[in-house]
């Protein structure tokens, strides 16, 4: 953190609660797609094979990395933030990718860029997997859901606070500082 900025709260994200509450919405968002599927689509036959598990790996990754690419846009798009203030990644010993600015951004910017990925990653490719009859896609937006635990963590810790406070996010932890007005 530079000097300049005052520091009013710290939002830190609790990893092995969080975890767990994504490993539950996995388990439960799955099981609702599993029994909403043949009742949307009509399609009553549901096989797994080695093709269909391989395509949902290569399709989990690709979203993993898209959910993340999508907060860049969205500070991008929402906080003004300039791509050369951007940074992502994959923190391996926290076990956790990651994307990060390190300009503040207005909270009701900051908001809006933590849910894009839930819902362009997440919402958009399970309505698509019903709306196509594709399980695949039902499942991993279900998964996609499932793991932005840790944005709505954050998102509901920054609704605490007025729209116009500045958010600075930690470029290493999952940690956000709510910053003093000037």
């Amino acid at each position: 953190m530079e000097n300049k900025e005052e520091i009013l709260v710290v939002i830190d994200i609790n990893l092995k609660k969080v975890a767990w509450e994504s490993i539950g919405l996995t388990i439960g968002l799955s099981i609702i797609g599993l029994l909403l599927f043949p009742w949307i689509t009509d399609i009553t036959e549901i096989t797994f094979s080695f093709w269909s598990f391989l395509w949902f790996l290569i399709g989990y990754v690709v979203l993993i990395v898209l959910h993340e690419c999508f907060h860049l846009v969205g500070f991008w798009i929402f906080g003004k933030a300039p791509w050369s203030s951007m940074d992502y990644g994959v923190n391996l010993q926290m076990g956790v990718a990651y994307a990060t600015t390190i300009i503040p951004l207005q909270n009701s910017a900051m908001k809006k860029a933590l849910l894009l990925p839930f819902w362009l990653t997440g919402v958009l490719p399970m309505i698509i997997g019903f709306w196509i009859g594709s399980l695949l896609l039902v499942l991993l937006g279900a998964w996609l859901i499932a793991g932005a635990a840790g944005d709505f963590a954050m998102y509901k810790e920054l609704r605490k606070y007025p729209n116009d406070l500045l958010i600075k996010d930690d470029p290493e932890k999952p940690r956000l500082y709510v910053l003093k007005k000037d």
